[in-house]
């Protein structure tokens, strides 16, 4: 029988995983459960195989149940922009003590 579809799960344990905090059993308790069935929910998902490129065959996917990722600033960024509303607001006092 030829596959139709492809299940995909996004693992998201909510932790930094490493060699002192690795992956454990409860970490992929939902995986199992889900997997059984391949059930759809917010972090499982499928995709038609008639949807894959037939060219390049790439199975890489973003979960299509997740909002739209937000873009971090870099933290020189926004220390750039804590400098500048500083002076504005150094000028704005500044003109506020000669109208005393």
């Amino acid at each position: 029988m030829a596959t139709k579809k492809i299940w995909y799960y996004q693992l998201d344990p909510g932790r930094n995983m490493g060699k002192t905090n690795s992956l454990n059993d409860d970490d992929l308790r939902e995986f199992v459960e889900l997997q059984a069935t391949f059930a759809v929910s917010g972090k499982s998902w499928l995709v038609d195989v008639a949807d894959v490129d037939q060219e390049t065959f790439d199975l890489s996917v973003k979960n299509p149940n997740k909002g739209e990722e937000l873009r971090l600033r870099e933290p020189q960024e926004i220390l750039d922009e804590i400098a500048v509303l500083d002076l504005e607001s150094a000028e704005i006092l500044a003109g506020i003590g000669e109208i005393l």
